[in-house]
């Protein structure tokens, strides 16, 4: 039997007005990959701040035990020093310095008066070896991809010795193959002792690597399941987490399709700093009335780039082709111009582009129609109020008030306000991009169910999504893109997995 690494008994954690953690345990093997599953909000980064002395000794209850020795850290350099990385889902990479200086920022090569950069540089070739990354030290972050970005992290936590590697949602901005390529990753470092936590939304990834799962509800320690020995099915999983079995990963759904709403022509955009590339190449699509349209394909295909470009020309140059709405068309060179077309985007970057997280729900709500709100350029906060206080009870969005401030919410809360927020401006056509990334189940069928209940109502959706199965449960049909270009279009009934992909395939074939 393996020895115990990490014990976490009875922790809890307070913040004003909220208990965060109530009496959590944890317990981790040497050498295992352990799970930490749970809703957004169910505390489990919270739990690994207070591992990694992110929340230090003195503001928590409870103890801690590894090695068998009691962990009293109070800040990050303290659980380092013996071998505890975290890598957070917010990457901490500065991307105007080379992959080497990042890897060793804090953590210098040579003496107090003189960094030694051949050391630097080396060492920093060698651990990328290791983690499969083959770019010099010495490229610029900036240059390089996200996912990356993610194995220039693990290579740095690597250059600090790690033996209890820390993943938190290691994956969510990554495709399906740099996916399985990190997972891989963590299941070679197994092999040679490491012990791996990881939290992740994504099941099939935790059913791929996880010894064991540990799952949190509400603050609280539910229960830790042993693969072997207990049933670690994606429903058994899901009920811990919900606290009741989901029959459906995706609500039903009656359609009632009207007349096309917009039709997209021959639609071309170059890259804005490379010219002479094009993104989006002679594209052509459409969505009708009460009907849900997915866009899939591989990461870089080209769908954020489209969705962008559509919506008010916010990415791109040289940008040419046609846009019909109820068959009559229409201009959006500008933002105000889509909006006063009935046209929203729901940005995949809620936290960089779509909401001010240091700011109330009231004003977030309110932002893409401000005069609805104001008279002479005064906001109105009265009506401010009201319009935040209506969408928080459509929604259902869990918050104290709509002062409190979006930072303070969970992933799957920010993105109701984000949905709150375009849906205030009163639009006919929604393009959701991502609409779901880096949120739990139970917040996804809720954001399912406001797609479906916006389509009932006769608006129309664009689905933009890298998770296959979301495309299939949820949308009518399906045009897939790859390589800047639209390659196939498919009637719910005959898309499925093996269908979109052997599209893509042929096309990179052509």
């Amino acid at each position: 039997m393996a020895e115990v690494l990490l014990q976490m008994k009875a922790i809890t954690k307070r913040f004003p007005g909220v208990i965060a953690l109530d009496n959590v345990n944890l317990e981790v093997e040497e050498g295992e990959i352990h799970a930490l599953v749970g809703e957004n909000g169910a505390g489990k980064s919270t739990l690994m701040n207070v591992l990694s002395g992110i929340h230090p000794y003195g503001s928590y209850e409870g103890e801690i035990f590894y090695e068998g020795s009691e962990c009293k850290f109070h800040e990050i350099r303290d659980s380092e020093s013996q071998g505890i990385v975290v890598i957070h889902q917010e990457l901490a990479l500065v991307p105007y310095l080379t992959i080497g200086e990042n890897m060793f920022l804090g953590n210098e090569r040579g003496t107090a008066a003189r960094i030694d950069w051949d050391e630097t540089f080396t060492r920093a070739d060698e651990l990328l070896a290791v983690v499969g990354l083959h770019e010099s030290s010495r490229t610029l972050v900036k240059d390089i991809s996200v996912g990356k970005q993610q194995l220039v992290e693990i290579a740095k936590a690597l250059s600090k010795k790690v033996r209890l590697l820390i993943l938190d949602e290691p994956t969510a901005s990554l495709n399906e193959s740099d996916s399985k390529k990190l997972l891989d990753l963590l299941l070679k470092f197994k092999s040679e002792g490491m012990t791996s936590i990881i939290i992740s939304h994504k099941l099939n990834e935790i059913a791929y690597v996880a010894d064991k799962i540990t799952i949190l509800r509400d603050g609280a320690t539910i229960e830790t399941l042993v693969k072997g020995v207990d049933d670690t099915s994606e429903e058994r999983i899901i009920k811990g987490m919900v606290g009741r079995d989901l029959a459906h990963r995706f609500p039903a759904r009656e359609s009632h399709i009207g007349p096309v709403r917009m039709e997209v022509r021959n639609w071309t955009v170059h890259h804005p700093l490379y010219q002479e590339r094009k993104v989006c190449d002679n594209v052509s699509f459409s969505v009708r009335k009460g009907e849900v349209v997915g866009l899939c394909g591989l990461m870089g295909a080209g769908r954020t780039e489209l969705a962008m470009s559509i919506f008010g020309k916010s990415y791109g140059t040289n940008i040419s082709g046609e846009i019909y709405i109820d068959e009559k068309p229409v201009q959006m060179n500008s933002v105000k111009q889509a909006i006063h077309n009935k046209l929203a985007y729901v940005t995949e970057d809620r936290k960089g582009n779509g909401l001010i997280l240091g700011t109330p729900i009231r004003e977030n709500t309110t932002l893409s129609r401000l005069e609805k709100v104001s008279r002479h350029q005064v906001i109105d906060r009265d009506k401010e109020m009201a319009a935040a206080e209506h969408y928080k009870g459509k929604l259902h969005t869990k918050c104290p008030s709509v002062e409190q401030n979006v930072a303070n919410l969970s992933g799957g809360n920010q993105q109701k306000v984000l949905l709150s927020k375009w849906m205030f401006a009163d639009p006919e056509i929604l393009i959701l991009d991502e609409p779901t990334r880096g949120i739990d189940v139970g917040a996804k069928y809720e954001i399912y169910c406001i797609i479906n209940q916006l389509v009932d109502e006769g608006n129309s959706v664009v689905m933009i999504s890298s998770e296959l199965p979301e495309i299939l449960g949820m949308c009518d049909r399906v045009f897939v893109m790859d390589e800047g270009k639209m390659v196939v279009e498919l009637d719910k009934g005959e898309a499925d997995q093996e269908t979109i992909m052997s599209h893509i395939l042929q096309n990179k074939g052509a």
